[in-house]
């Protein structure tokens, strides 16, 4: 991809991304997420209804004046994008790949924690850590984080989410609200994210294709395994072929679920022919 071509697709992504966060999710992202805790703000003097533990004894006997400590929101956070950027991530049977939904669903989240203040940080993994871009404020740091999403190339076609959250770990020692952008076609997570999201704030974001729920009888077939690159005939004409599938499929919905249920984080679903907004907007809702 040439750089014009880039830039106009990160353009188009920001435009359509930061509308829904300007105009959304803003709102909704504040009062889901809170700081870290109250920070002093200024004394003033004491008005009715205010509540008499925040009396400041030492300005109230200087002035003669009842005063009050007032408090503000210690409102900068961290948030952390985890996307899955391995092979079965290029796929999709409708208008969009799941690659391509991820990325608006994280320039959202983005933006609307950018119009809080808040910093943003990337981790981009296979089965691996392929980039880690630290947390940092501001639109240009987020149109970076769209150009990556967009352009970068993995090294490896495998998925490892455990490796990714030990990594994420690692580097972030401050509580962080932690996104992990995944279709979750894997396994042996569970134990990982339980120790994650006891000092972080996380939050699964399954996105996925209604064509990858059931095999299609569709005769014989040649399959590739994108993670794998494998070669396979496959007869979908077989019922207990289907069947398999089916079951394979569901036991890694089932394991994600479960995992995040147990965990204490949150999940979302998120088909890639149904809104994501109205995912994001009913998630925050329930959380706020």
């Amino acid at each position: 991809m040439d750089t014009k071509e880039l830039l106009k697709k990160v353009r188009k992504i920001e435009i359509k991304t930061r509308r829904l966060s300007d105009h959304i999710f803003g709102g909704e992202y504040h009062s889901t997420f809170k700081g870290r805790g109250m920070t002093f703000s200024e004394v003033r003097q004491y008005q009715y209804g205010d509540d008499v533990r925040n009396i400041d004894w030492n300005v109230t006997a200087r002035t003669i004046v009842p005063h009050v400590k007032v408090f503000e929101e210690e409102r900068e956070l961290i948030m952390m994008l985890m996307v899955d950027i391995s092979g079965s991530e290029l796929f999709g049977t409708e208008e969009q790949f799941k690659n391509e939904v991820v990325t608006e669903i994280a320039a959202t989240l983005a933006f609307s924690a950018t119009q809080n203040n808040d910093k943003i940080g990337l981790i981009l993994f296979s089965d691996e850590v392929e980039l880690y871009v630290p947390p940092k404020k501001g639109r240009s740091h987020v149109l970076r984080i769209i150009r990556e999403l967009i352009e970068f190339k993995p090294k490896s076609k495998g998925t490892n989410i455990a490796e990714a959250l030990k990594f994420m770990r690692n580097v972030m020692k401050k509580k962080a609200i932690v996104f992990v952008l995944s279709d979750f076609i894997a396994d042996d997570y569970k134990h990982t994210l339980k120790i994650a999201a006891g000092k972080h704030d996380v939050t699964g974001i399954r996105v996925f294709d209604k064509r990858e729920e059931e095999m299609p009888n569709i005769g014989m077939v040649q399959m590739q395994d994108e993670e794998t690159g494998e070669l396979l005939l496959v007869n979908t004409q077989s019922k207990s072929v289907r069947k398999n599938y089916a079951k394979f499929y569901q036991e890694k919905v089932a394991y994600y679920t479960d995992s995040f249920a147990k965990s204490g984080a949150g999940a979302i679903d998120c088909r890639v022919d149904e809104s994501y907004v109205k995912k994001l907007l009913g998630y925050f809702k329930r959380r706020g």
